[in-house]
């Protein structure tokens, strides 16, 4: 009997000490926690500044896309006579220094004409329509004009809006951003002067960028009909200029 109640005296005592080493442990634990959580709730003094940066944008590519566009009756013939005029098309823009990565083929399309005859009440093929479609990539900008003049009188009698762009529209927005920056910081700075305190880390920041470099378009595009090559003349083409904005927003710690 008496080794009985020692046992469990000594089972009671285990339990005893393994409570309180579990204790000890979620005590060590929680502390770090509830301190984090403490410094947590308390408010840090910061200062939010924002500013704006502008970049002028300058295109240096232009776009252009012209066709040629055949009607007639014999389909073989209709190939043949515009892939002759495309041909010479695009031989009269490589001799303006246009490189064959520039160049790319953007419609080929055959279709029927169909038409309605009263008598047999019966729809029938009356001729094709075949229209052939080219892109062209322009990196020298004072060759615009003087390939668009160029184009009809080796028979393209389609000519699409010429589009304007940039190539590496990121580098204009970088100088935008960088400006923003600078301004925002030289901001924060001058207010902690005034009230007599010192900037700390950046805490938050974020950026909305007010405009992005896209394609400016110029003119209307020539459709066919009519003598094309005396009824086009090419324009003075002027490329322009666009403005883009970077707004940034800034959280700097303040301390004293």
């Amino acid at each position: 009997m008496q080794d009985i109640y020692n046992r469990a005296k000594n089972t009671i005592w285990i339990l005893l000490d393994i409570l309180v080493a579990v204790a000890i442990i979620a005590v060590a634990v929680s502390v770090p926690a509830i301190k984090s959580w403490a410094d947590s709730m308390i408010s840090i003094r910061t200062v939010n500044v924002s500013a704006e940066g502008k970049a002028t944008v300058e295109p240096d590519i232009a776009t252009i896309s012209f066709s040629v566009v055949s009607e007639g009756s014999n389909p073989e013939k209709l190939e043949t006579d515009n892939n002759e005029k495309m041909t010479k098309a695009i031989d009269k823009v490589k001799k303006e220094g246009i490189e064959a990565k520039d160049i790319k083929t953007t419609q080929y399309q055959l279709s029927p004409r169909y038409e309605y005859n009263e008598t047999t009440r019966k729809t029938y093929i009356s001729g094709y329509t075949l229209t052939q479609s080219v892109q062209v990539k322009i990196r020298d900008l004072k060759k615009v004009a003087t390939i668009l003049g160029g184009l009809p009188g080796v028979g393209i009698n389609q000519i699409g809006q010429v589009e304007f762009s940039v190539e590496d529209p990121d580098k204009y927005l970088d100088n935008a951003r960088n400006e923003a920056f600078a301004k925002a910081h030289a901001k924060a700075q001058a207010m902690a002067k005034a009230t007599g305190v010192e900037l700390g880390d950046v805490v938050n920041f974020s950026e909305y960028r007010g405009g992005y470099p896209g394609p400016i378009y110029y003119g209307e595009a020539m459709g066919k009909g009519g003598d094309v090559q005396t009824s086009y003349t090419a324009p003075s083409i002027e490329p322009g200029s666009q403005e883009i904005t970077v707004n940034v927003n800034i959280t700097y710690e303040v301390e004293d």
